[in-house]
């Protein structure tokens, strides 16, 4: 592997092994450490998930909506499965995320730049090393990647064999999206179809028709003119990438390779790459693996983080500013969005840090029901989407995006939204295997409701 240093002749050279001589948080406990090196060693040979030029173009799009001419839609599941690997689970939420960004790019006159929670969600941080059961402690459930969500000591052992079925889960599932985005499913009349049946029986239909008879005249205006799926590639296909939480760093280490054409480092087991809001120590393993790779990451920012904290991570992550490279991911919490996010997009603003904004609504608003299901509330995520937006209106700066948790199927794991789901409906059809989702109804529906405020974004722009 070709050894990177970066433009600071001070800071130590960096290779894709280099984080394993700084300190490290919520790795796994593997028993058997000889194991996991040859399933490493193993995986280092497979090819690329993605391409280096993917993750080029992907960086250039997000200098974009830096610029304020584009918009960034990331979402998909919480944490993706084996037990829930199918062809029909990955077009659903594929299928919502293509509704979402033509509301979206409707309502804005913008781009939007699509990036799915896919081909590679597999791990997940935990608040607590260990889960207690009836005076039984166990490690906790930290991903399919790692271990099975069954309590049972056979189960919640770290496996390295995981390792090579999650890669090879996400191989398929990138193949499937890869389809699905070039051979014309993707197609501009089909998905604006699927929008109008939701429409036709959602409580809010009459809200949403307009915006729907709009859709309809646009499409028809553009055949009218001669611009077809026939003769205009942008009408039948589209760019859809894929991203992760840089997590089980063994994994990212192996899949790190060197681009033929330009030399740099990529991790290409996903265009897009985040950094965790309890994995962001600047002197620790994650933070050192990320400032290597030339992919755009994105840095998770909690009500934790300040404003001093955000510019150090940014030397180190981004030392020349480059445009595209970081998206901050804003997850405060409905109640802490203005007490903490206003004053650090000030401070960037001041700087003059090339970024991209972008709301996380789902992990700050968390709750437990009464029945014990972990949930959130419909009108909390939607509160904190529109303090994002009326804070970056107040400062003058660009509300760039929107990162959440969900999937195309009709799951009950979210209360609220037009087509209300209550407490008493989670247990009906509550399949995640770590955090509540949006279903697809919810997840549209938050797209129209973001659609509205970029629409009064871009008039009050005019």
């Amino acid at each position: 592997m070709t050894q990177q240093t970066t433009h600071n002749a001070s800071v130590a050279p960096w290779t894709p092994r280099s984080w394993r001589e700084k300190p490290i948080k919520h790795q796994p406990a593997y028993e058997d450490a000889s194991a996991l090196k040859q399933v490493i060693d193993r995986l280092r040979n497979y090819p690329p998930l993605v391409f280096a030029g993917e993750a080029r173009a992907l960086k250039k799009a997000l200098a974009s909506v830096a610029a304020g001419e584009a918009f960034l839609l990331q979402g998909g599941d919480c944490a993706e499965s084996f037990a829930e690997f199918h062809a029909l689970n990955i077009r659903d939420t594929f299928r919502v995320i293509l509704q979402m960004a033509v509301v979206m790019t409707f309502a804005a006159r913008i781009p939007v730049i699509k990036v799915g929670r896919l081909a590679g969600q597999f791990a997940k941080p935990r608040s607590q090393a260990d889960e207690t059961r009836d005076g039984v402690t166990l490690p906790s459930y930290k991903g399919d990647i790692i271990n099975d969500s069954a309590f049972t000591p056979a189960a919640r052992a770290a496996d390295p064999e995981r390792i090579i079925q999650a890669y090879n889960q996400s191989a398929a599932t990138l193949n499937l999206l890869r389809a699905f985005a070039q051979g014309g499913y993707a197609d501009l009349h089909r998905i604006h179809k699927w929008t109008l049946e939701f429409v036709q029986d959602h409580p809010l239909s009459e809200r949403y028709d307009a915006l729907a008879q709009n859709l309809e005249q646009a499409l028809d205006f553009m055949a009218a003119a001669g611009i077809t799926a026939e003769n205009s590639p942008q009408i039948r296909e589209v760019a859809f990438y894929t991203s992760h939480e840089a997590l089980l760093l063994p994994y990212e280490e192996a899949l790190t390779r060197t681009d033929s054409t330009t030399g740099d480092c990529y991790d290409v087991s996903a265009h897009f790459l985040w950094l965790g809001d309890r994995t962001r120590q600047p002197d620790h393993a994650h933070v050192e693996f990320l400032r290597g790779i030339n992919n755009p990451i994105g840095i998770k920012c909690g009500p934790t983080m300040t404003g001093e904290g955000l510019i150090e991570l940014l030397d180190i992550l981004n030392p020349d500013n480059e445009a595209g490279r970081i998206t901050l991911i804003s997850r405060m919490g409905r109640n802490k969005v203005e007490e903490h996010l206003a004053p650090l997009v000030r401070r960037m603003k001041a700087e003059g840090r090339s970024i991209v904004w972008s709301c996380d609504p789902m992990h700050g608003n968390t709750i437990n029901a009464a029945n014990g299901y972990k949930t959130r509330v419909f009108d909390t995520i939607l509160s904190e989407v529109k303090q994002f937006f009326a804070i970056h209106h107040a400062e003058g700066t660009h509300a760039g995006g929107i990162h959440i948790e969900m999937t195309g199927q009709d799951v009950t794991e979210c209360t609220g939204g037009g087509r209300e789901v209550k407490e008493e409906n989670l247990s009906e059809r509550y399949h995640t295997h770590c955090d509540p989702r949006l279903n697809a109804s919810q997840a549209l529906e938050l797209a129209f409701l973001i659609a509205d405020e970029l629409e009064s974004h871009r008039k009050r722009g005019r």
